[in-house]
């Protein structure tokens, strides 16, 4: 961690710890050279990251304050309480029903599962493309069959080692986004028929994924902050032969919820008791709004058992369709599987991806993209506070890009979303979440994108819209802080 870095981290913990208050105004920039023995452009660099991340703000000719952190004073989403039973699923054609109606550019995308476009590098990534395709010889269709491009496997084996987890490029294969390796992950350890874990609420895709596959799944409740209640699991495990757990523990899709290292460390012990497969999906992980990444599951003792699910699609480059999957001591079958299904994925994709990995500035991307997306949150979470119900539950993710909100009592987020619609605003509605179609009074927002009018008007729109929906109800709320 650089010295800026730390500065920020220090500032930022007396703030979560109340030590510096809302509205109090931080040491001048001289003050912090002269404590902290450092020059004037760190002090501004640590001030800069304090800012991206809504923890401070700067006022005209007074300084740096502490900026009010709306939000954290609202109570936290109920743990569900899913029905603990298994059964074959029919959820495509509800949740096609849903994504088809929020694919008009003209709505505003808060439903959306991509941040802005604007985002990303482009151009940049052009280029790099475009010296693949120059670079591209006969024998490259053949080089880069399964597991994939050596240099790509290569530079993602080495952001596994900085993160701490020694895999090998050999175990990497290199899939067409990420949803194809999580469908390769299920068919390498599962059978039609088979029951498999996820979380709840949980991203759709896993459900249309086991849905295409013939699979039962059963519901583990999960926390909107820290993840899948590993108890809940041992009961299920202990009684039910699950064949595989697919679970999101960083930033999950769709509540944020992020699994500490301790309760991460236990869910793989149990697991590895257990000899069950967890197919990790962690496309988010590059997202997070702290200095420091978030715990990384394979750097663990997983005896192999881990499947651990990422791509550039979340964090770099949305239209490659690039992902890939670190299959343990599963990478053999999984190999088969690509060969038998897709093939291969695009060879100069993957070798426009290695080189900008190893010369296109992908940290400075990503450092920009975390500022971006946590400036998209503080403004977020100030919008719902200040124009949805006081009784409004929520948690504020560290990192991603997705808002979970509970609604209050009454609300009808599936009537919400067409009226929503009718007005040129998306959303996520929580059933689309959910096998049994639960979470009826949940939403998911997407803070990810760069509203022309600000996202303010889009919440007090469906702050409006809920208002009408419970008969009239005032719904403002009055400067509420910490």
């Amino acid at each position: 961690m650089t010295r800026y870095q730390q500065i920020a981290e220090q500032t930022g913990q007396m703030i979560a710890t109340g030590v510096l208050r809302a509205g109090e105004r931080l040491p001048s920039v001289r003050e912090m050279c002269r404590s902290h023995g450092v020059s004037a452009v760190t002090v501004m660099q640590a001030y800069y990251l304090l800012e991206s991340r809504g923890l401070i703000e700067a006022r005209p000719r007074s300084g740096y304050f502490v900026r009010a952190r709306l939000g954290l004073g609202l109570p936290e989403p109920h743990m569900p309480r899913p029905a603990g039973g298994s059964a074959p699923l029919q959820v495509s054609d509800f949740i096609f029903q849903i994504l088809d109606s929020v694919r008009d550019r003209s709505v505003l995308p808060l439903g959306s599962s991509f941040p802005a476009p604007e985002l990303f590098p482009f151009r940049s990534l052009g280029r790099f493309l475009a010296a693949a395709g120059r670079r591209l010889a006969p024998q490259d269709t053949v080089a880069d069959l399964p597991p994939g491009n050596a240099a790509l496997r290569r530079q993602i084996a080495l952001r596994y080692h900085a993160r701490g987890a020694a895999v090998s490029p050999e175990e990497i294969v290199i899939t067409s986004g990420a949803m194809e390796a999580l469908n390769l992950c299920l068919q390498a350890v599962t059978r039609p028929g088979d029951v498999i874990a996820v979380e709840s609420p949980t991203f759709y895709a896993g459900l249309q994924a086991s849905e295409r596959l013939g699979l039962q799944v059963i519901e583990i409740p999960s926390h909107a902050r820290h993840g899948v209640s590993v108890e809940a699991l041992e009961a299920v495990l202990r009684t039910r032969p699950v064949k595989a757990c697919l679970f999101m523990l960083n930033f999950a899709n769709p509540t944020g919820a992020l699994v500490p290292a301790a309760r991460r460390a236990a869910l793989v012990d149990l697991l590895r008791r257990h000899q069950v497969p967890l197919i990790e999906d962690d496309v988010y992980a590059e997202l997070h709004f702290g200095a420091e990444p978030p715990p990384c599951t394979r750097a663990l003792q997983t005896d192999g058992l881990v499947m651990h699910v990422s791509s550039f699609s979340k964090c770099l480059a949305p239209g490659f369709r690039v992902g890939w999957v670190a299959g343990g001591r599963f990478a053999s079958r999984i190999v088969r599987q690509k060969l038998t299904t897709s093939l291969a994925t695009t060879v100069a994709v993957q070798d426009a991806l290695a080189d900008y990995l190893q010369h296109g500035g992908y940290d400075r991307h990503l450092r920009q993209l975390r500022q971006r997306l946590a400036q998209g949150e503080a403004a977020m979470v100030e919008a719902v506070v200040r124009h949805f119900p006081s009784d409004t539950r929520l948690v504020r993710p560290a990192g991603g890009y997705f808002l979970w909100l509970e609604l209050p009592a009454g609300a009808d987020v599936l009537a919400l979303h067409q009226a929503a619609l009718a007005r040129g605003i998306s959303l996520a509605p929580g059933p689309i979440f959910s096998a049994q179609r639960e979470f009826g009074r949940c939403i998911r927002l997407n803070f990810g994108h760069l509203l022309a009018d600000g996202v303010d008007a889009a919440i007090a729109t469906l702050a409006a819209l809920l208002r009408a929906q419970r008969g009239g109800e005032s719904v403002h709320i009055e400067n509420r802080t910490d």
